[in-house]
């Protein structure tokens, strides 16, 4: 079966990077409904705790991740050993990017706003894996004739290039724009050509003796998360769940 999937769906060796992508998402959501479940009081599951300490899921997530990672440099890219320690990273790496926010703020925010940045964590890491499963490579290497490949210098200014405008628009504030970037040259291209956000260091440094600039940004800035603040709360709302509100605090959240 293995064999059958890595002959006919994805190119050889990337078999792998494919079940470490499935494992990685199936955990995230299967650990996001157990932790919905005991947060409403349902299911058979409970809090983990050792010693009057609560375990929080990073850190089996980190013992996995740790576990896969130096598995999968010791196996090659082929059989079965590859496919199970692909496996067992993917497992960790989704408790790991669940509590993102925890890790981030070193505080149980899980149910808090704060803790929305465990879900972008974990949709950007998966739509960046996506990017290289189905072919693209970081820094538009994969965009390079064969010729342009065997040439050192046009591959090293070619990644040059394109790392500097990933730097360029993450000083214009644009983080989730300057990853996808890194993959997608043309996303970074366009983030350059684009006004920074009003508080980026690009802003506080080129717009400052520029009103009219700043204003512009400003604006666009303003349309901009009007437009699309509503739908990604609810995305984030939808896979992760709501938040507590401000006045409240869940300690306990497994």
């Amino acid at each position: 079966m293995g064999h059958w999937l890595q002959r006919n769906i994805v190119e050889p060796g990337k078999l792998p990077l494919l079940l470490a992508l499935t494992s990685f998402v199936l955990t995230f959501l299967i650990t996001r409904v157990v932790t919905r479940m005991i947060r409403a009081g349902k299911g058979p599951f409970g809090n983990v705790s050792a010693g009057g300490v609560h375990i929080h899921h990073v850190v089996p997530g980190v013992a996995l991740t740790v576990l896969g990672g130096f598995g999968a440099v010791a196996s090659s890219r082929h059989g079965f050993g590859s496919g199970a320690f692909a496996v067992v990273f993917g497992i960790g790496a989704g408790l790991v990017l669940d509590e993102f926010a925890l890790i981030l703020h070193l505080d149980d925010v899980y149910w808090t706003e704060a803790g929305r940045k465990s879900v972008e964590a974990v949709v950007l890491t998966a739509a960046l894996v996506g990017l290289l499963l189905a072919g693209f490579s970081p820094f538009g290497v994969n965009d390079m004739s064969d010729d342009e490949l065997q040439d050192r210098g046009s591959v090293i200014s070619t990644v040059a290039v394109n790392f500097l405008f990933a730097l360029l628009v993450l000083s214009k504030g644009k983080a989730r724009m300057a990853v996808f970037s890194v993959v997608v040259p043309l996303v970074g291209l366009i983030g350059v050509v684009r006004l920074a956000r009003p508080g980026s260091f690009w802003a506080k440094r080129f717009y400052r003796r520029r009103p009219r600039a700043r204003a512009r940004a400003t604006l666009r800035a303003f349309h901009h998360d009007r437009r699309w603040a509503a739908p990604r709360r609810k995305f984030q709302d939808l896979i992760g769940g709501k938040p507590d509100p401000v006045s409240t605090r869940a300690l306990d959240h497994r």
